[in-house]
């Protein structure tokens, strides 16, 4: 059975992003941002609380360094450094974990860092470098270094399909700065079939392959609590 996983905790300071309340109780798996795109100590700590509140598990969304632009821009990095940065992350994470009594579920890289590990060898090493620190499920893209790449190193792969976000006719993602809302039906149609048949369909009409472990819904979504409910609805039936 598929789980749903979203993109959460991603407020800082003063400001909040996303409707994390009312999505924890729609979702098995929350991947909470660690601090360099979004999210800061007290953010991430009352993050890790609402999803034990709610029994959900716990994944780091670590990012390239760039607070300013959310880690959507792509940045120029090597191996070493980069890994260093994400295992910083994902233990200040694991920190608040274990203050919860609870432990890191997998690693799933945010944003641009997500999308350049899926063409990027040093990128997608750099990612498992830092696994291979937590010893945890690492989620992905089909079709991609995601999918060869990590299980070569050692890891568990977990194929995710994007609720609310259009595919190339390559396969890819087309990541944007901001999310446009989404017509919950058609999410719902879609990760149906997803989860039922590995496959859907990009945005110029092309039959593509999808993840078919986990679907993906993003906090900043504008409807991202109606898109949750359609979406739960169909890949839930009957709960």
């Amino acid at each position: 059975m598929a789980t749903i996983n979203c993109d959460m905790g991603e407020g800082f300071g003063l400001y909040r992003i996303g409707a994390d309340a009312a999505l924890m109780p729609l979702i098995d798996v929350a991947n909470v941002a660690c601090g360099f795109h979004a999210a800061d100590p007290v953010q991430m700590r009352a993050t890790v609380r609402l999803a034990r509140a709610h029994g959900v598990a716990v994944g780091a969304h670590p990012s390239l360094p760039d607070l300013q632009g959310f880690g959507r821009r792509e940045m120029a990095m090597g191996r070493e450094e980069l890994a260093a940065c994400l295992i910083y992350q994902i233990g200040a994470l694991s920190g608040f974990l274990a203050a919860e009594g609870m432990t890191l579920h997998h690693i799933k890289p945010h944003g641009a860092l997500y999308g350049m590990a899926a063409r990027l060898e040093h990128v997608a090493a750099a990612i498992c470098d830092a696994a291979d620190v937590f010893r945890v499920p690492i989620f992905g893209l089909p079709g991609t270094l995601h999918e060869t790449l990590y299980p070569a190193r050692g890891h568990r792969y977990v194929a995710e399909f994007y609720a609310d976000l259009d595919y190339t006719d390559a396969g890819g993602l087309i990541i944007t700065r901001e999310h446009a809302p989404v017509d919950p039906a058609e999410a719902a149609r879609r990760c149906r079939r997803a989860v039922r048949d590995g496959r859907g369909t990009s945005i110029g009409g092309v039959d593509i392959p999808v993840g078919r472990d986990s679907v993906c819904i993003h906090s900043d979504t504008p409807n991202a609590v109606a898109v949750a409910e359609a979406v739960r609805a169909a890949v839930r039936p009957g709960e």
